[in-house]
């Protein structure tokens, strides 16, 4: 019986000091996995763009004038030589009170200039034909000798001044009636009358074949001369314009590949660098920040049925490929830490973690290619903290203890 008791005392006693053990064990830290696996891989910049018809023109207005109410929609098509609008002559100024009575004053004073144009030229005539028969009776007498030739030549020269005073006097009439039939006409063409029908218009015709973007002037309304119209073009021929880093742009080169997404369709679109500007500008960031930035034009080389829904000034989101490979051993970017001056990350083996240092290659944020130091199919630490160590044991989340 002593036996029996001092083995079940031994039993309880070890039973003891492996539950206290096991409360001073320390228990697995769980962790987030991920393998190294072979796969495609890019390395790209990403920025936002909006597309612009590449060739697009403003039709303005060659001269001032009063233009017609354009009647077409944005959108509609139009041919090389359509007539877009028409431009009449500036319409009268309307005249007020004072206006009026001035031009009213101004006719009365040109009609009496006019009476006494010819009253003048009256007097005029006069002296003419009293300066001709002096001639006459002066040849005669001449004929005769009663008078000296000096005698005929000073009748003869009087006959020509008051023939010249005639003419000039004449002139004056004309002169007196043209300026009341110009003071007449600020009474006839004000603008609170009706006019009779304009017949001089100047058509603006479409200088190419395309579809209007913008109508700039559409009422009927004075325009001035050079103001714009409207604004033609086709939007089968896009262009994409994307301001990028200055930082970022140095990387580009004419003929980098593009790929375009969130344009609205359901595939990418394929696109190529075609020019790089060479001059940049600020832009303030959402946050505040001054960045420098640079135009980057691209052209879509994917098949135009493709985006036929595209339209000039539509958003896109544009991803510059650098760098691109069908097979890369790459793990994520989060599983990097450095140690020293080398990259490491802590690979799971036998449920402890082992440190290894890696050699990467290319990254694009996410990914991050390993040159050497991991083989394809190893699983790794993708978030490790500070609790982690080498050796460390460890429980990838979601496996059971």
């Amino acid at each position: 019986m002593q036996s029996q008791k001092r083995i079940i005392l031994y039993v309880i006693a070890a039973v003891i000091i492996l539950v206290i053990g096991y409360g001073f064990m320390s228990k697995p830290i769980v962790v987030e996995t991920a393998e190294a696996q072979r796969g495609y891989m890019s390395v790209a910049i990403e920025e936002e763009g909006k597309t612009r018809v590449i060739n697009r023109f403003i039709v303005s207005a060659p001269v001032a004038g009063f233009a017609v109410r354009i009647g077409f929609d944005v959108g509609d098509s139009l041919n090389k030589g359509d007539k877009i609008t028409e431009l009449e002559p500036l319409r009268s100024h309307v005249l007020d009170p004072r206006s009026r009575a001035e031009a009213k004053a101004r006719v009365a004073a040109s009609e009496a200039s006019l009476l006494a144009a010819k009253e003048n030229a009256r007097a005029a005539k006069a002296s003419a034909d009293y300066a001709k028969k002096e001639v006459e009776r002066v040849r005669q007498l001449f004929k005769d000798s009663f008078v000296t030739r000096e005698k005929l030549d000073m009748a003869e020269a009087d006959m020509h001044r008051t023939d010249a005073a005639l003419h000039s006097s004449e002139f004056a009439i004309e002169v007196a009636r043209h300026e009341k039939e110009a003071a007449l006409t600020a009474l006839k063409y004000s603008a609170a009358h009706e006019t009779e029908h304009v017949t001089e218009k100047v058509l603006i015709r479409a200088p190419v074949s395309g579809r209007i973007l913008k109508i700039l002037h559409e009422s009927e309304g004075v325009v001035r001369e050079g103001e714009a119209l409207i604004e033609i073009g086709d939007p089968r021929a896009l262009e994409v314009q994307v301001d990028v880093l200055s930082a970022d742009a140095v990387q580009l080169k004419p003929g980098t590949p593009v790929l375009f997404d969130r344009w609205g369709g359901n595939t990418s679109l394929q696109g190529r660098v075609r020019s790089i500007e060479p001059a940049g500008f600020t832009k303030i960031s959402a946050l505040g920040v001054e960045e420098q930035r640079v135009l980057v034009i691209s052209d879509i080389v994917s098949p135009p049925e493709e985006w036929t829904q595209l339209g000039d000034g539509y958003r896109v989101e544009a991803s510059f490929i650098l760098w691109e490979d069908d097979d890369v051993l790459q793990i994520p970017s989060s599983a990097l830490f450095r140690t020293g001056k080398s990259w490491a990350v802590f690979v799971i083996k036998n449920k402890k973690a082992q440190l290894r240092t890696v050699q990467t290659g290319y990254r694009n944020g996410l990914s991050t290619n390993i040159v050497s130091g991991l083989s394809e199919g190893e699983i790794v630490i993708s978030h490790p903290d500070n609790s982690i160590k080498d050796g460390s044991n460890v429980r990838p989340r979601g496996e059971k203890e």
